[in-house]
């Protein structure tokens, strides 16, 4: 009699664990006498979803963005892009209502629902902006000089607060010139000098030899090598001469420096000197206590090699016709 209490005991507890440990009560529905379990769900609440909400809604509480339907930036893309104007502001920050809903209140994790690109990295804010400019001159944005260097799209561009007066290129300073000086502090002194581009005067701009966005050529210049951008404008140098000047077919830098100089022509020394680092040994040599030297006095080699870049006549061997 008490080896079958005992087996009866053990096989209850053995039955009372295997129901605890699977969580089931089982109960039965006095409607469809079907066995229910009253076990708590383990299933996810549902995430919440943002929503579009139209600009009207944004410029509730961003009242000082709401002259941002008559930028640019906001008349041009929806016509070309086919964007709902209503939604320009959530075309590049996201869906906000409940970034919306959260009203201001920064303890609200809704609140940081909305893209700001001020709080991106540079990657993610150039991400946004080429999901809409994509190609032409941004195709090599990706690796190039100012992407690898961390420059982001905002470094140079304000959307909401633009100061350029060209405003279709939405600069942060008032010219393409400014705003590239932000950096390149050294190229601003270079310029200054007697002898230098004429981007002051207003007849070229930095784009007009360089590409910010990414090139296939050094330094983001807009053709693929230096002698290239340089004949691009200076065509007569281009040739090809009968007689050629070989520094010059290598590279228009061996003799002459692009941003400014203190000598003419924006040449890297004064003549005659450039043309000694190469011409060593010449019948004429520049130093005072050489009699022949008196042929170059308040003279150049270019007085009678006049044809320097190259020459197509066929005595212009030594380039002087």
């Amino acid at each position: 009699m008490k080896k079958t209490i005992h087996w009866i005991a053990s096989v209850m507890a053995v039955l009372t664990v295997l129901l605890f440990s699977r969580g089931i009560e089982p109960r039965v529905s006095a409607q469809e006498g079907e066995a229910v379990s009253t076990a708590p769900s383990t299933e996810q609440p549902a995430a919440k979803t943002a929503e579009f909400v139209g600009a009207e809604t944004c410029i509730a509480c961003h009242a000082d963005r709401a002259s941002f339907k008559d930028n640019i930036h906001a008349r041009a893309w929806p016509a070309a892009k086919g964007i709902d104007f209503s939604k320009s502001c959530e075309t590049c920050h996201g869906p906000g209502s409940l970034h919306g809903g959260a009203a201001g209140d920064k303890g609200n994790a809704d609140f940081f629902t909305i893209k700001n690109p001020k709080t991106l990295s540079s990657k993610n804010v150039a991400k946004l902006c080429l999901e809409c400019h994509q190609g032409g001159n941004r195709f090599h944005w990706d690796g190039g000089s100012h992407d690898s260097r961390d420059v982001s799209c905002l470094s140079c561009h304000s959307l909401h607060h633009a100061k350029s007066k060209e405003e279709k290129f939405l600069l942060a300073k008032t010219t393409e010139m400014e705003t590239c000086y932000q950096c390149h502090s050294v190229k601003k002194a270079q310029f200054q000098r007697s002898s230098h581009m004429p981007l002051h005067e207003g007849k070229l701009t930095c784009t007009s030899c360089h590409n910010p966005h990414g090139s296939v050529g050094p330094t983001l210049l807009k053709q693929a090598s230096v002698n290239e951008n340089c004949l691009s404008c200076h065509a007569e140098k281009k040739g090809p001469f009968l007689w050629e000047h070989a520094p010059v077919r290598e590279n228009c830098l061996n003799c002459h420096t692009p941003h400014g100089s203190k000598h003419e022509k924006l040449l890297k020394t004064k003549r005659p000197r450039l043309c000694q680092q190469c011409h060593i040994i010449t019948r004429h040599p520049s130093t005072a206590s050489t009699p022949s030297s008196i042929t170059l006095v308040g003279r150049s080699c270019t007085e009678c090699h006049s044809q320097i870049h190259g020459s197509n006549h066929p005595a212009g061997v030594r380039f002087q016709r």
